[in-house]
């Protein structure tokens, strides 16, 4: 069914502190492997995300036990990785955000990641049951539209996303069909030199929360944003 209007919804640094996650992964490695494998643990990952376009956490797990393959170690670092506490991680009023956009439309999580641990992270952070199951994983989503517009069709959209880059690149295949949402959340929402680099999008909010205070209802008529407390 055609929907009047969906809102769009990233994942990490956007309605969950992936940040944090990651320092916290940080210290776990320090205490467990010591100074020098966990700085090769991160190694693996960047290498294995330049490689893939995405965070492959489990991934850069696997790799890293084939340089170490006898440290026991492993084990606890995976245990750490799969009962990892997400719903503790998720940002103020991030599940007010998203009940809030209900009454103007549907809400989907359009996200990128592998196929284990971001569903997890999904699951485990009530994130699948807030968004009533609607959830949408790419490995590079800017390149799914055909997909999403197939599975959620509507008139327009709305992208909530901390990824300047991913928000230009949205917007310019959409056009004016798509109103975009910048939430200044995480390193690469705060990196200068990122976003000098691509145009501002349609609102920008310092956070998730915010988002309670921008009214869509013009939008899910046909009409222009009226905005409220936003850029």
């Amino acid at each position: 069914m055609r929907e009047n209007l969906v809102f769009l919804f990233d994942v990490d640094n956007t309605l969950l502190d992936n940040d944090r996650v990651s320092a916290d992964l940080e210290r776990h490695l320090e205490r467990e492997v010591g100074h020098e494998r966990q700085r090769r643990y991160w190694s693996i990952f960047q290498e294995l995300r330049s490689e893939l376009g995405y965070a492959d956490y489990l991934g850069a797990l696997q790799r890293y036990r084939s340089n170490y393959p006898r440290d026991p170690k492993l084990l606890t670092v995976s245990h750490f990785l799969v009962e990892y506490p997400f719903a503790n991680r998720l940002f103020p009023n991030a599940l007010d955000a998203v009940d809030h956009v209900k009454q103007f439309g549907r809400p989907v999580i359009l996200s990128d990641g592998d196929v284990v641990f971001q569903p997890q992270k999904i699951w485990r952070s009530g994130l699948h049951d807030a968004f009533d199951g609607a959830v949408l994983i790419y490995i590079h989503k800017e390149r799914e539209l055909d997909d999403v517009e197939g599975r959620y069709p509507a008139d327009h959209y709305v992208l909530v996303d901390d990824k300047i880059r991913i928000l230009t690149a949205i917007k310019r295949a959409w056009g004016r069909r798509v109103t975009t949402v910048f939430p200044r959340q995480g390193h690469y929402a705060l990196d200068e030199k990122i976003l000098s680099s691509f145009p501002p999008a349609d609102y920008t909010i310092d956070r998730i929360g915010e988002l309670v205070n921008l009214d869509f209802q013009a939008v899910a008529e046909g009409g222009a944003m009226q905005s409220g407390a936003a850029d």
